[in-house]
């Protein structure tokens, strides 16, 4: 897997990669929201790491550690539902619970979107 995980790169990418078809509660406003599981299983998949969970009023909050680092890049998606971002327990989570807080065509959709945005310049 890829060493020196860049945050501020891998934010941007997907920026770039998210949507209505990669979360049903997608907003442009908001694009994080509803984020959490798809990315965490990407980011898995490109990077490395361990998929973590952490429980909130709305279901478990899927999150990532790469490189030894927690790497929570959906947190903004919480100020986009004026709630505060949770304690981090860092609750070891499989990729079937974090698969089955998606659908596979929502996963399907954000590996080809993050693939594409590779190619297309910084925004």
């Amino acid at each position: 897997m890829a060493k020196g995980f860049d945050v501020q790169a891998a934010l941007a990418r997907l920026h770039r990669a998210w949507s209505a078809a990669t979360s049903t509660t997608w907003r442009p406003e908001a694009p994080a929201l509803g984020q959490c599981s798809v990315t965490a299983l990407l980011l898995q998949d490109r990077f490395g790491g361990e998929i973590l969970q952490a429980p909130t009023p709305w279901g478990p909050h899927f999150y990532n550690r790469i490189e030894g680092a927690r790497q929570d890049l959906t947190a903004a998606q919480f100020a986009a539902m004026g709630a505060a971002v949770p304690p981090y327990p860092d609750h070891p989570a499989s990729r079937a619970e974090a698969l089955a807080d998606t659908s596979p065509a929502q996963y399907a959709a954000l590996r080809q979107a993050w693939d594409a945005a590779r190619e297309r310049p910084e925004e």
